[in-house]
């Protein structure tokens, strides 16, 4: 590559780190390691409006704990800081300046009730969407209709004092897209965005683009809401005379609802119950809590695996990629242009395979407190043990406690309907000498139970089916549970003869009900 590749996840702390912003900052990462290069974080606070406390600390816990850890942020700065735009207020004004002098921005000073008017007055010519630009631009309170002397004594006054910048009439703008190929747009569909506010502050346009050539980035890897602003954005290079510095852009396709119809949105999450950001979020000014993808049980690692697929397509069969093998393998040009419609169930089976591959130590070090409190005073060896029985049976995390309830205490009722449908009181007697072959035994480990009680079954020439489902209701409560022989083993010889005994007498009294 002609320079060195650096590339910068750019979020506004504006709320909760979406998914879709997870997606990219993750290609943006991906992309960097692959290449060698750099991945910074820099956040984009300009809009004071917006600016959600807490909201930025939310964004650095997130990307830690995906694993995802900038080489430039406002925590760890490299040599092209600010990394915080609110730090960079300053800079902006110099280069907005730069825009004024050389004619491709002016000063405007309409107020909200004449922008307001001016859209009133093209509606009733049967235009809907009047924007301001060349057409308008002369009929206006601005620079170019005003006197020098209007405009300085406007400036000083200070309201409503906004720069925009002054695009070029009947002309092409033309870029080229890694996703989506070569883009074109015609300068009379543009409008003369603002670019600095009357707070002094720049708007995303100019902000996003000084700081790029600034921070020498080399790729602008962003969502595809910002496709129709990068004609803007390459205007703004023009002016400046920065063109053979221009970054490379790559829009990815939007993160889709999981009907495929539509942007996904918080509001899908709440629906149907999934979530839609990294981490836990209370909305203060909603006073509602959106529960993460962390606390709904997912690992980093399959949270990451579910979304590099979710818009990308490696051209291979594999689905499990480690981070580092993503980025060894990961490719802007392997992105699909059209969205990705979001599935729940498949991000979960991508987490099922990492808890199955996780060290259970790993996983107790994650949930073993929680799973600590409600143990009954079990050991931490005990804990671990339970987690490895059950790491082939849960998609989350929080499934560990919801299917563990039986190893902590015996089960106080039984499932029914299984009893009816799986135990005959022809097999009392059975039952019973099963029980005492149990409690006879003189090593109580999983391969002596599966021993001795296969080998009965066989000897009395039972059936496995009429036997093994009824020993594991009445040592869980329910058909659900891991191999019957191990929890026996773990439960121990007096525990699992007690289980049992109890099973056998709450089936037959069930049974003589009935």
């Amino acid at each position: 590559m002609s320079r060195p590749v650096r590339v910068r996840f750019a979020p506004s702390p504006t709320g909760p780190l979406h998914i879709g912003g997870v997606r990219t900052a993750l290609y943006n990462y991906l992309f960097a390691k692959k290449n060698g290069g750099k991945f910074l974080l820099r956040i984009e606070d300009t809009d004071q409006k917006r600016y959600v406390d807490k909201a930025e600390e939310y964004i650095l816990e997130s990307l830690e704990w995906l694993g995802l850890t900038p080489d430039e942020s406002v925590v760890n700065p490299g040599d092209f800081g600010p990394y915080r735009q609110s730090d960079r207020k300053s800079i902006y004004q110099e280069y907005v300046q730069k825009l004024i002098d050389s004619g491709n921005a002016y000063y405007a000073f309409d107020t909200p009730d004449e922008l307001e008017e001016m859209r009133h007055q093209a509606m009733e010519q049967g235009i809907h969407s009047q924007k301001y630009d060349a057409s308008v631009r002369h009929k206006m309170r601005n620079s170019l209709t005003l006197t020098a002397q209007e405009v300085n004594e406007l400036i000083q006054k200070g309201e409503n004092v906004t720069v925009r910048m002054k695009v070029p009439t009947d002309e092409l703008v033309s870029f080229k897209d890694i996703v989506r190929g070569q883009v074109k747009f015609d300068t009379s569909e543009l409008d003369d965005k603002v670019i600095l506010k009357a707070d002094g502050l720049p708007t995303y346009h100019l902000a996003n683009v000084v700081d790029d050539r600034l921070m020498q980035i080399s790729h602008v890897i962003r969502g595809e809401e910002w496709l129709s602003s990068t004609a803007h954005h390459v205007l703004l290079y023009r002016f400046f005379g920065w063109e053979d510095e221009i970054a490379q852009f790559a829009h990815l396709p939007l993160i889709m609802k999981p009907s495929g119809k539509g942007k996904l949105s918080k509001r899908d999450g709440a629906k149907f119950g999934f979530p839609v950001f990294p981490l836990e979020w209370e909305d203060t000014k909603e006073k509602e809590t959106y529960i993460g993808f962390r606390e709904s049980g997912f690992l980093p690692a399959g949270l990451i695996n579910f979304l590099s697929l979710l818009g990308w397509n490696p051209g291979e069969d594999q689905e499990i990629f480690s981070l580092e093998q993503l980025s060894e393998i990961f490719s802007l040009e392997k992105i699909n242009k059209s969205g990705a419609q979001f599935n729940y169930d498949k991000a979960k089976w991508f987490n099922q395979q990492y808890i199955i591959a996780a060290n259970p130590q790993d996983i107790y070090d994650i949930i073993g407190p929680d799973l600590a409190r409600v143990s009954n005073n079990k050991t931490e060896a005990y804990i671990i043990e339970v987690i490895r029985m059950l790491q082939p049976r849960v998609h989350t995390l929080t499934e560990f406690k919801e299917q563990s309830t039986f190893f902590w205490s015996a089960p106080s009722e039984f499932d029914e309907k299984a009893i009816k449908k799986k135990f005959r009181i022809d097999n009392k007697e059975d039952f019973s000498n099963i029980i005492s072959l149990v409690d006879s035994l003189v090593s109580f480990d999983t391969e002596s139970l599966s021993s001795a009680i296969k080998g009965h079954i066989n000897d009395n020439q039972l059936k496995f089916g009429h036997i093994l489902p009824a020993l594991r209701i009445w040592m869980t409560g329910s058909m659900a549970g891991p191999d019957l022989f191990e929890m026996m083993a773990l439960l121990g010889q007096q525990e699992t003869v007690q289980r049992l005994t109890s099973g056998l007498n709450y089936a037959v009294k069930f049974t003589n009900n009935e």
